[in-house]
């Protein structure tokens, strides 16, 4: 057999396209943050990871744009040898006081940081316990770590009776990394901190939570899940890409870890460091969240805002506290007609279909910024109330009796 055969066997986004109702690699000509251009036309964005609309703010643009003046635009090396730059140092010592940690490490990528932190970590014999719900970053990561025969197990989303059953069971004398996600990227759902670390604790667990979708959306200025219920966590990742306004990662956590991890990661010491633009534009928007922590106030009230609307009007919306308001649709055919009428409205938003959510439970999954205001969210408040008159229903009650888990 062909190992491209499958490549060539592949056509049902061909078909989507066709019907002009594929949702994806949509092109942004430009971007003002909750307005962009896309094929010509300016469109109200409802569907971007921007929460606090620091993209496009002018100290956020000038800090890159002095970074490349004064280091170029690329460190050209890896952390481990030529690719640290004084603003990776900075940065990463910002970050540490920010969250409340003795050191932080950054990596290129979040999705980087989640395979560089747990296959680094989690060595033969030791096992890592997965929310069934996490993001792929986390599932990868610990399947990198089996691949170097270390064991991994998964629970029931946010089930913390079936955490503590998988973790009984696991030898006492066996190392234990307990890792999920904050806030789950589809749903924005949160997870029951609390509960988790009092198993962690019982068990001789360490725990990571991925902040990816919570640092600068919920916690006392947007520290993020551990700030939220007021408890600490040993280890905290997260992302550039959403809050920050830029690109990379990081993970957050004792300092002796820290440095372990600098020596051990292999996605740190084999990959180019983050670039000096990107570093540069992190730290400015890290600046803006501490200097207006009322930032973090406007996007959930600008979430909730949309939350409340369209629940009022009869959408099947699903509850949460964050940016993220995910509207279920039910079939995929439904969520393609959604994701096309809405589109053709000029709002754009993010289609979830299966296999990333169940059979009938497709979903539009919008999420919010500080930067919309009152007039960005009525219009798609309306784009939503004109498209289920048009198509005859608001969402779904209930599909086959399924329910949405709150991530995937």
């Amino acid at each position: 057999m062909d190992v491209f055969q499958k490549c060539f066997d592949f056509t049902r986004a061909d078909e989507v396209k066709a019907l002009n109702m594929y949702p994806y690699f949509r092109a942004v000509q430009e971007n003002e943050g909750p307005v962009v251009m896309m094929e010509g036309r300016k469109v109200v964005m409802a569907g971007s990871n921007n929460y606090l609309g620091l993209t496009g703010h002018p100290r956020v643009r000038e800090a890159a744009k002095r970074a490349i003046d004064k280091y170029g635009t690329s460190c050209s090396g890896s952390r481990y040898l030529t690719g640290t730059i004084d603003l990776h140092i900075e940065l990463e010592e910002r970050l540490a006081r920010f969250l409340g940690y003795e050191a932080v490490l950054l990596y290129s990528t979040g999705y980087q940081t989640a395979l560089g932190v747990i296959s680094g970590l989690v060595q033969r014999g030791d096992y890592v316990i997965s929310d069934k719900e996490n993001h792929a970053c986390i599932v990868n990561g610990a399947l990198l770590a089996k691949g170097a025969t270390a064991e991994f197990v998964r629970y029931k989303h946010n089930d913390m009776q079936d955490l503590e059953r998988v973790v009984s069971k696991i030898p006492d004398t066996a190392g234990k990394l307990i890792v999920t996600d904050g806030v789950f990227s589809v749903t924005g759902a949160i997870v029951n901190l609390p509960e988790l670390l009092r198993v962690a604790k019982q068990y001789n667990a360490r725990v990571l939570v991925d902040d990816a979708h919570a640092t600068g959306v919920i916690g006392k200025g947007g520290r993020g899940t551990a700030s939220h219920f007021g408890v600490e966590v040993d280890m905290t990742m997260g992302t550039f890409s959403k809050t920050f306004a830029s690109l990379g990662g990081f993970i957050a956590g004792p300092e002796r870890v820290i440095n372990y991890l600098k020596h051990h990661s292999p996605a740190l010491i084999f990959s180019a460091s983050p670039t000096p633009a990107s570093c540069a534009a992190a730290l400015e928007a890290l600046n803006i969240l501490e200097e207006q922590p009322e930032l973090v106030g406007k996007l959930v009230g600008n979430a909730a805002y949309v939350r409340k609307a369209l629940k009022e009007k009869g959408f099947h919306v699903l509850d949460g506290q964050t940016g993220i308001v995910p509207v279920i649709v039910g079939s995929l055919e439904n969520a393609l007609m959604y994701w096309r009428q809405l589109y053709d409205r000029d709002v754009f938003v993010n289609a979830f279909v299966p296999p990333g959510v169940p059979p009938n439970m497709s979903m539009m999954r919008t999420s919010y910024m500080a930067s919309h205001e009152r007039e960005h969210l009525d219009r798609i408040i309306q784009a939503f109330e004109e498209v289920g008159d048009a198509l005859g229903f608001r969402g779904v009650a209930a599909a086959n009796g399924q329910t949405i888990p709150a991530s995937h």
